[in-house]
């Protein structure tokens, strides 16, 4: 009888801190023993000349989910982890997306349904609030916190989803209370409405003018406003998808200060830019999301804030909307702008990307690799207890890279369901051929193995990253009855 149900052999096993030649042994799903000569297994995969890292952890992302358009992504929950499994990725965090004047509460049961019918790999949930009412805050968000979601998301824009600023510190002083991690997409929703209207107006109404109607210190004021609200509340926040170089640089001034402000960037920052939207006809809406690419000396700054460690993790934003009348041209075969739900597709080409620029190109190190796309997320959003590492009782999430395979991004190469890529045409060297979740080979030699309602879901708190310094600012008097508990 063999002593473990799997061992990866050979292989060279890279982590965040090292990389070291070791082979894996797994046992119920979890891994047993890292070392050589592990004996025996029911299966073997032999990893020799390959380089085998944790499985990704892509935590945000947005899967089977109504827009603020009213636009429901491409993917299904089946599709979008088995192109998630592809691209090397065995944990994602996607959202229960509240809409104003829904019971967030009732919106969770419906997502874990879908999820737990279609996920391949493994996830938690975010929270998104946009109508933070009394019964909400006092009633359903302890609840479903205490059930597990430990992260809550906000807008500071779009019409349909955003809160205002006394809306925002409600909520942030809700989590505070309860322990969990708020999230941002922050942009000055004024700045973009004004420059919106004054662009239509105007005749301009080309895709590629949505990279104009976000006015690049949108970002960096929302973000300022962000961390200066969390300052007085004395509540962690983690920003969403960094696309500048001064929203960068408001990140690195927040966190020289001692602020506890984290930050994530995406692929669609790192390889593209606004020229990407500037095509005939409509097809620029493939490349429409927001924030939109920016400039070149914004994806160098970007890098620059990775390395000094201002920017922690690298998510896909992965929003799939397909380019037909369900999607991107739902609102005619020549919208507007304005009209075109934002997203793009992302999850399978993540990590093939960052591996690419990252290990193949030596533009930084595979541990630097591994911390920015499994080992950081896994920490922030407190599942590291479970994911991001190979180490004894972790579970066996492992995608194996062949350093050598080359492939070109084609529309046809993408399993989800959108139809397209942003990143046509661009060749990769590096791809995860084999790919395993909690010690079950979900993709093997490039191809799907994994099935539908095999993923399972992981509770959480908001962890460390969600633990509040110190006290709430001097100014939060308590004398105003807040509660002295908080002061």
């Amino acid at each position: 009888m063999s002593s473990f149900d799997l061992i990866v052999r050979g292989g060279s096993v890279a982590t965040a801190v090292d990389v070291m030649r070791a082979d894996i042994a797994v046992k119920d799903g979890k891994i047993a023993a890292l070392g050589s000569n592990l004996g025996d297994a029911a299966r073997i995969v032999d990893a020799t000349g390959r380089i085998v890292t944790p499985g990704g952890v892509d935590s945000h992302c947005h899967i089977e989910q109504l827009s603020a358009m009213g636009v429901v992504n491409a993917d299904t929950f089946e599709t979008g982890t088995a192109s998630a499994a592809l691209g090397g990725t065995t944990t994602v965090i996607p959202f229960v997306a509240q809409h104003k004047g829904l019971d967030l509460a009732t919106v969770a049961k419906d997502y874990h349904a879908l999820a737990a019918k279609g996920a391949i790999i493994d996830y938690a949930l975010h929270l998104i609030v946009t109508d933070p009412t009394d019964v909400l805050l006092t009633e359903q968000l302890p609840e479903l916190v205490k059930a597990g979601h430990g992260s809550i998301k906000i807008f500071m824009t779009y019409d349909a989803m955003k809160v205002d600023d006394e809306q925002v510190l409600d909520i942030l002083l809700k989590a505070r209370e309860l322990g969990a991690l708020v999230c941002a997409h922050a942009e000055n929703h004024g700045m973009i409405k004004w420059m919106v209207q004054r662009l239509l107006e105007r005749g301009y109404t080309a895709p590629k003018y949505h990279a104009v109607s976000h006015p690049r210190g949108s970002e960096a004021e929302a973000f300022n406003r962000l961390i200066t609200m969390s300052e007085l509340i004395d509540q962690p926040v983690m920003i969403f998808h960094v696309s500048t170089e001064e929203g960068a640089a408001t990140i690195n001034a927040a966190r020289a200060r001692g602020v506890k402000v984290w930050a994530e960037t995406c692929p669609q920052y790192l390889f593209l830019t606004a020229q990407d939207l500037d095509k005939p006809g409509t097809e620029g809406a493939k490349w429409c999301c927001s924030p939109p690419p920016r400039q070149a000396r914004d994806i160098e700054a970007l890098w620059a804030a990775l390395e000094r460690g201002d920017l922690q993790t690298i998510t896909s934003d992965h929003a799939p909307f397909s380019y037909d009348e369900k999607g991107k041209l739902s609102a005619g075969p020549n919208p507007n702008f304005k009209q075109i739900p934002n997203g793009m597709p992302g999850l399978q080409a993540r990590l093939p990307l960052l591996f690419d620029a990252m290990v193949s190109k030596g533009r930084m190190e595979i541990t630097d690799f591994v911390r920015l796309t499994a080992t950081a997320p896994a920490q922030i959003y407190n599942i590291a207890d479970r994911k991001g590492s190979i180490a004894i009782g972790k579970d066996a999430d492992l995608a194996i890279w062949d350093t050598e395979k080359e492939v070109t991004f084609t529309d046809e190469t993408m399993a989800d369901a959108t139809g397209y890529t942003p990143y046509v045409g661009m060749t990769v060297k590096g791809w995860p051929t084999t790919v395993v979740r909690r010690g079950d080979v979900i993709v093997d030699d490039g191809k799907l193995t994994g099935t539908a309602g095999t993923g399972q879901f992981l509770p959480r708190t908001g962890g460390k990253a969600a633990a509040p310094t110190g006290k709430i600012a001097p100014e939060f008097d308590p004398a105003l009855n807040f509660g002295a508990k908080l002061i």
